[in-house]
């Protein structure tokens, strides 16, 4: 069972959470786009620094996220409702959020998010048909309008980012189809022009050094 805790080595840099309050920040994309790499990253470029660091993934990091994980990633459940799924991934979200993400950020550290609501908005707001709008008003509602300071959209072809996945056991998403995953990129495309002050968007297929490099120039304007 995996639970998020704090993470942080000695290095050189301000202590953690001198001259700063907590900051959220998340990485989106589509399966397969290298989000997770560059969340463990970051993550331990901001440890060097001396920051506490938590990293929250969706679903799952509490013992009732974990349970729910189980549920919603497993292919037995392919007929499960999209509303239920929707419902379901914002289950997951409050608990996090009790547990993990406002406690990080009332201490001041640095919470690092592997998906948050714009996952849903993409994927079941688009993807599932459920409608961005009611998925947007569910989560206000489940997160208590709580939004990340910065994201970070990895953007790859759909066809490019699966082959990356194919030497691994599909889950219950990632076994969708090609039309699928394609909606899903383009509502990213969506969100990235909506909440422009936030999003950027990264080429996912540049190398893992140079994204890091272009998340570590956007991160250090925010916690340096």
């Amino acid at each position: 069972m995996t639970q998020e805790k704090p993470f942080r080595k000695s290095g050189p840099g301000n202590p953690p959470g001198t001259g700063m309050i907590g900051v959220f920040i998340t990485f989106e994309g589509c399966e397969g786009s290298g989000k997770t790499t560059q969340v463990d990253m970051l993550r331990d470029h901001l440890a060097s620094l001396g920051h506490e660091v938590v990293v929250s993934r969706e679903p799952g990091g509490t013992p009732l996220g974990e349970k729910i994980r189980e549920v919603l990633l497993d292919p037995c459940y392919e007929g499960m409702s999209p509303v239920a799924e929707a419902l379901l991934f914002a289950a997951d979200r409050v608990q996090k959020i009790q547990e993990v993400i406002k406690p990080a950020l009332a201490n001041g550290w640095v919470v690092i998010g592997d998906r948050f609501v714009d996952s849903s908005l993409a994927y079941q707001g688009v993807g599932r048909g459920v409608g961005i709008e009611a998925v947007k008003n569910l989560n206000e509602w489940a997160t208590g309008e709580l939004q990340p300071t910065l994201t970070f959209y990895l953007d790859v072809a759909v066809k490019q980012a699966m082959a990356r996945k194919s030497r691994e056991e599909p889950d219950r998403m990632e076994k969708e189809s090609v039309e699928f995953h394609e909606n899903v990129r383009h509502a990213y495309g969506l969100l990235a022009k909506i909440f422009s002050h936030r999003i950027v968007v990264l080429d996912a297929t540049a190398s893992r050094q140079q994204i890091h490099s272009n998340v570590v120039h956007e991160v250090d304007k925010l916690v340096l």
